[in-house]
């Protein structure tokens, strides 16, 4: 269950020649995990939604309203900040804090192992620069450096009205917020370096800040602790040197902790600096020296650890090329990527890669497109073949025709859906937030109480009791729990895109794991989708040119996969299409249109007995006998008479078979195939492939029932499909999982998970990366909350000193990270 769920209500800017945009934007929408609610109403039309936003992305929410046709308007913003600075892994929830109090905020998501910050705001109650401003308040920076591989910012300013029409946002006892905030930045999470060197140092020392306070605070601690044991040194001399090392260890985290703590964030830096002044408040200077030291060197230890997990995800951007050569007027120019338009005209030599997603209109070459798609082997291009930005041509010079803008591509979608992801919380993420919640007051609680009760009730000595109530300060930070599950999220989200798996949020890689049973669609999914006429067969007095002619143009005014195959058959054969008129969609059986007035229907042997059209028994075996050999069969019938059959075939996809074997030797207990075609050629096809069942015959409305049923059955479900007529059922599924995301803006959108190749043997990967990832939380659980309990028990009893007590800290800190990024290595089989 999520921690707040968003309300908003926003005017909606329609195109006049797409009066049904709005309708096909409230079922889009409706359809969508994460949304609650969504209606339309007034005219003006008003949409209002209700949604969670770690299901569901404000972005995501207005590229769906402007590929159905229209866009917010209004005042409302949403903005993602890369963050540096970030201090310790508890100290997320005071910067949230800190956001949501500032007035027009209406939401705001820290993700610290990713290093960025995104708010939802009423632009007219707050300017960014005043949220800006409220983060490097808190100790944090935003970084606004060109040079740092993130991707493209889109600042569109879109504005919403509030859910009752008032005009502020309001907070309600169940945790609804009013109100929405749109418009998005791209900018991904950056480095998160814990440096703030002063402005005037070289810019060497500045990037290597962090090291060399780490590396005086060491010498200076040795120095200190040589003096102190061989009595080399005068006393002050070797208090000299723990202050200068207490000045290097406390100095990075000062810079960062202090600010907070005036704005009311109390995290583990404020917690290590009042240890290290209480030990020098007991004369212990060595061992504060040393808490400060190891804290220090723990924090870089985390922070390189984190920018490799952070450099795995901003690595998308270095695959896009900043300049393409463009031809115009006849010469080619190299001019920038974000300068070319829709029809320019690339060249592309080989070893290049390719700028803009587009059609190859010259040449013939093999691109390599596991950038984008994972796939290992390059794919043949030719002539209106399409192509992607990021991928790269290999063999011979291509010359492509720009059909997306920069900002539209697939790779900046992907690499916007992914930093979208990453603002996600997964289930463990908001459990953890819930407790850290209620243990760090409880704590502070107890750490006055340990101080003050034993010393007055004579158990023992104020120094002693102080002491441990330090330690336990130390002991019970939650570092390690704060960043373990995150950091995590990230590594997995990052691998996952390296190898062409788009997973659109922690829930999502949490829930991929848990799956024992898939669902998956037939046409396009387990076979090619890709159909061919075997056979046509005219009824009695008509001839084979005049059933063609009549399918054809009923066809061609369709973009299912049978539609275009039968279409794409009738052109080739040069045979004129008749001039019929309209189109109707009767849903899981055909079509319906009309020539000179006489009603034509194609579509399924169900659908012609139900209009009550005469079939001979021939006709009635003939279907029996295709069927039976796994084809496709459309009847045709204009008027009540009968015109005749085309048969179809789709074969399976090659890699079918052993991706589903490789499913059930992971523990996959259940495969099933639903799909609407008849049940021989559907069985067929999955005796072929290898699933357990078949479902054949189904509706779409069926195929939503089948999930639930089987959802009741087997718990936890994942639905694949092509992203567009599964919409439906992916959406119901625990986890919807789209086949070729590259392909198609709709798949990359409707699913939670996006195989970006038409390879089915990316799905075992992606489980197989799931399980390891859901594998790896549990660990880092248990490292973290093992080594709190462990630390408290023994700081309570005075067993171990404070300084082991920083190490043990700040070792299972470091460990959780470390264990995330093994992810990191998590291959395809």
């Amino acid at each position: 269950m999520s921690d707040k769920t968003v309300q908003l209500e926003t005017s909606l800017l329609v195109d006049d020649g797409c009066r049904d945009c709005v309708e096909r934007l409230q079922s889009l929408l409706g359809a969508k995990r994460g949304i609650e609610k969504a209606h339309v109403h007034g005219d003006p039309p008003v949409l209002c939604l209700h949604f969670d936003p770690n299901l569901v992305s404000f972005a995501a929410v207005e590229r769906m309203a402007r590929e159905a046709g229209g866009e917010f308007s209004g005042r409302y913003r949403h903005h993602r900040f890369a963050l540096m600075g970030a201090g310790s892994g508890d100290s997320g929830p005071g910067l949230v804090k800190a956001l949501e109090s500032q007035p027009g905020v209406l939401h705001a998501n820290v993700n610290l192992a990713a290093g960025s910050a995104s708010v939802a705001f009423d632009s007219s109650l707050v300017e960014l620069e005043n949220l800006r401003n409220a983060i490097e308040q808190m100790g944090f920076e935003t970084v606004s450096d060109p040079s740092h591989p993130i991707p493209p910012d889109v600042n569109d300013d879109h504005g919403h009205d509030h859910c009752g029409g008032d005009g502020h946002s309001h907070s309600h006892s169940h945790g609804h917020s009013h109100g929405q905030a749109h418009s998005h930045s791209g900018k991904s999470s950056v480095g998160c370096a814990h440096g703030s060197a002063p402005t005037f140092l070289p810019h060497a020392i500045q990037e290597r800040w962090t090291m060399l306070l780490v590396l005086g605070a060491g010498l200076a601690l040795f120095a200190g602790w040589v003096g102190e044991r061989y009595g080399n040194f005068p006393p002050n001399l070797t208090l000299g040197c723990y202050v200068l090392a207490y000045f290097f260890g406390a100095y990075d985290i000062s810079t960062h902790a202090l600010p907070g703590l005036l704005k009311g964030r109390f995290d583990t830096d404020i917690l290590m600096l009042a240890a290290a002044l209480g030990a020098a408040i007991l004369g212990q200077w060595s061992e504060g020296a040393f808490l400060l030291f190891l804290f220090a060197l723990g924090h870089a230890g985390e922070h390189y650890a984190l920018d490799k997990a952070r450099g795995a995800v901003n690595a998308l951007a270095d695959l896009m090329p900043k300049s393409a050569r463009v031809r115009r007027d006849g010469e080619i120019i190299e001019v920038s990527v974000d300068a070319l338009l829709l029809g320019d005209h690339v060249v592309v030599t080989p070893g290049d890669r390719i700028p803009v997603d587009g059609r190859v209109v010259k040449g013939d070459s093999a691109v390599d497109q596991s950038p984008i798609t994972g796939e290992s082997v390059p794919v043949e291009k030719q002539v209106g073949d399409e192509v992607f930005a990021g991928t790269i041509n290999s063999e011979n010079a291509l010359e492509v025709e720009v059909t997306k803008l920069a900002q539209d591509n697939t790779l900046a979608r992907v690499m916007q859906m992914v930093a979208e992801a990453q603002e996600q919380k997964s289930p463990t993420q908001q459990f953890t937030q819930r407790f850290t919640a209620r243990f760090v007051p409880t704590v502070l609680i107890c750490t006055v109480l340990l101080a003050v009760v034993p010393p007055t009730f004579g158990w023992l000595p104020w120094d002693q009791s102080f002491y441990r109530a330090m330690l336990l300060l130390v002991a019970s930070s939650p570092c390690a729990l704060a960043l373990g599950t995150p950091a995590t999220v990230l590594a997995g989200i990052g691998q996952a895109a390296r190898h062409g798996v788009l997973i659109k949020g922690g829930v999502h890689l949490e829930n991929l794991g848990s799956v024992k049973t898939l669902a998956l669609d037939k046409t396009g999914t387990l076979t090619e989708g890709r159909f061919k006429v075997t056979d046509v067969v005219p009824g009695e007095g008509v001839e084979e040119t005049s059933l063609l002619s009549v399918v054809g143009a009923v066809e061609q005014q369709s973009n299912h996969p049978l539609a275009v195959a039968v279409a794409a058959e009738v052109a080739s054969r040069g045979i004129p299409m008749a001039g019929v008129a309209g189109l109707e969609n009767l849903v899981g059986r055909g079509v319906r249109s009309a020539l000179n007035g006489d009603r034509v229907l194609v579509g399924s042997l169900r659908l012609l007995q139900e209009e009550n059209i005469a079939l001979s028994q021939e006709t009635l075996e003939a279907v029996e006998a295709f069927e039976r050999a796994g084809k496709t069969v459309m009847l045709v019938s204009r008027g009540s008479h009968y015109l005749g059959l085309v048969a179809l075939a789709d074969t399976p996809r090659a890699e079918a078979g052993e991706a589903l074997k490789a499913l059930l030797a992971m523990g996959v207990t259940r495969i099933v195939m639903l799909t609407g075609d008849n049940a021989t050629a559907a069985k067929r096809v999955g005796e072929i492939v290898g699933v357990t069942e078949v479902r054949a015959g189904l509706l779409p409305a069926d195929k939503v029932a089948a999930v639930n049923e089987l959802k009741a059955l087997d718990g936890k479900l994942a639905m694949v499909g092509d992203g567009v007529n599964d919409a439906p059922a992916l959406a119901l599924a625990d986890v919807g999982i789209a086949m070729g995301g590259a392909g198609t803006a709709v798949a990359l959108e409707t699913a939670d998970v996006a195989l970006m190749s038409d390879d089915l043997s990316r799905l075992s990967f992606a489980i197989g990366l799931s399980r390891a990832s859901r594998r790896v939380i549990q660990q880092n659980l248990a490292i973290s909350m093992g080594v709190i309990f462990v630390l408290i028990l023994t700081s309570v009893s005075g067993v171990i000193p404070l300084s082991m007590t920083v190490l043990a800290h700040e070792g299972s800190t470091l460990i959780v990270i470390m264990n995330a990024l093994r992810l990191l290595r998590f291959q395809p089989v």
